[in-house]
């Protein structure tokens, strides 16, 4: 394997995103690169991937790798963090079988996967997920009895000035499948006109899209400037204690926001939100709600989530998924008989007017001369 391209590198895998361009090489340093990460490198259609950490989980088959290379895109993996200090972004750099070269001088080299091996790991990591399984929910359980005051009234929701009165809420997160599961819902946004809530990343899905989000909840480390600015309420998750550290950010852009302290994660807070202001139904895009998206999350259990919808269950629409219900392309034969159908009052029409017959029969005769026939 010979490669060529400009080398570009952050260290998070969702800002390196927003960077590259098609024909670049991603270095990232991601280990057990989850499915979202992967899909988002997909999208932009680089030629290869160099991760400085190992991309394969031994705990639990993350299908990230896989998917990079099912899509023709090579992964050096498990380069090692000193590449970093030897390349510049913006540099042209070689991938020369499984060295790394700048400027013709080797330095570093990694472990091209392939995708038997890939999936051979990925066998091997599913025969400990009932270990996995039994562990995850044991810290799930033990996480909820400190997380409890989230669902009980412990941590408040805070003032805002949307109204819900009357609507649905649109969470949207930048999960699986978030871009396929929002187009098909696009319909339904456009006439129900819902509350719409990005979460992070997921108001800026929502801005690619046409929609304005009324309300931007999170961190606020995954969403753009400009979105941050469409004059959407900002809500800043701040931990339980009410340090905020999202919030210098929306002071340094001169914006107002107003602060959630509470446990649990940003889409939880979202989902208490549209529920305490009493929205009528609560649909959700791109959220995690199993245990495999969690683990890509590095999280070790879920309470918050768990209890969370537990609370909003009944008013709760869980849209993920969607987009894959039904897949089938619109077929040949089916637009044929659109076709025909279409045609056979045409044929009618003809049959009983003479004046029709005469105009088609004059054109047939033109058509004739025209040729020499």
């Amino acid at each position: 394997m010979h490669l060529k391209g400009i080398a570009k590198y952050d260290v998070k895998t969702k800002d390196l995103v927003k960077r590259l361009e098609s024909g670049d090489i991603a270095i990232i340093n991601h280990s057990a690169l989850d499915e979202v990460a992967a899909l988002s490198l997909i999208e932009k259609k680089i030629k290869a991937v160099i991760n400085v950490s190992v991309s394969l989980s031994r705990n639990y088959p993350n299908p990230g790798p896989l998917q990079l290379i099912q899509a023709g895109i090579p992964v050096l993996d498990n380069a090692g963090e000193e590449i970093l200090e030897k390349i510049k972004e913006n540099q042209v750099i070689e991938i020369v079988d499984e060295n790394v070269l700048a400027s013709g001088e080797f330095i570093g080299s990694g472990d091209i996967l392939n995708e038997k091996y890939v999936k051979l790991k990925m066998q091997e990591a599913r025969y400990g997920m009932d270990d996995l399984l039994s562990g995850f929910v044991s810290n799930t359980l033990d996480y909820a009895h400190t997380e409890i005051g989230l669902i009980s009234g412990d941590y408040p929701v805070p003032e805002i000035k949307t109204s819900f009165k009357g609507k649905h809420a649109l969470i949207v997160v930048r999960g699986k499948n978030y871009k396929g599961d929002l187009m098909a819902i696009k319909s339904y946004v456009k006439e129900m006109k819902p509350v719409l809530i990005g979460v992070d990343g997921g108001a800026d899905a929502l801005m690619e899209f046409g929609f304005k989000p009324d309300i931007i909840v999170g961190d606020m480390d995954s969403v753009s400037d400009k979105t941050l600015r469409c004059g959407a309420e900002i809500v800043v998750h701040a931990y339980a204690d009410g340090k905020a550290p999202g919030l210098e950010r929306i002071y340094d852009m001169k914006l107002y926001a107003v602060t959630y302290p509470a446990p649990g994660t940003s889409e939880d807070i979202a989902m208490l939100m549209a529920y305490d202001y009493a929205a009528e139904l609560i649909v959700a895009v791109g959220t995690h709600s199993n245990m495999m998206d969690f683990l890509e999350k590095g999280r070790k259990g879920m309470a918050s989530t768990f209890l969370v919808r537990m609370k909003v269950g009944s008013n709760l629409v869980d849209a993920r998924g969607v987009s894959q219900l039904y897949r089938d392309k619109l077929k040949f034969k089916y637009l044929a008989q659109i076709f025909l159908a279409a045609l056979l009052p045409v044929g009618v029409i003809v049959v009983v007017s003479p004046s029709i017959r005469q105009t088609l029969r004059l054109l047939f005769i033109q058509f004739r001369m025209l040729v020499g026939i």
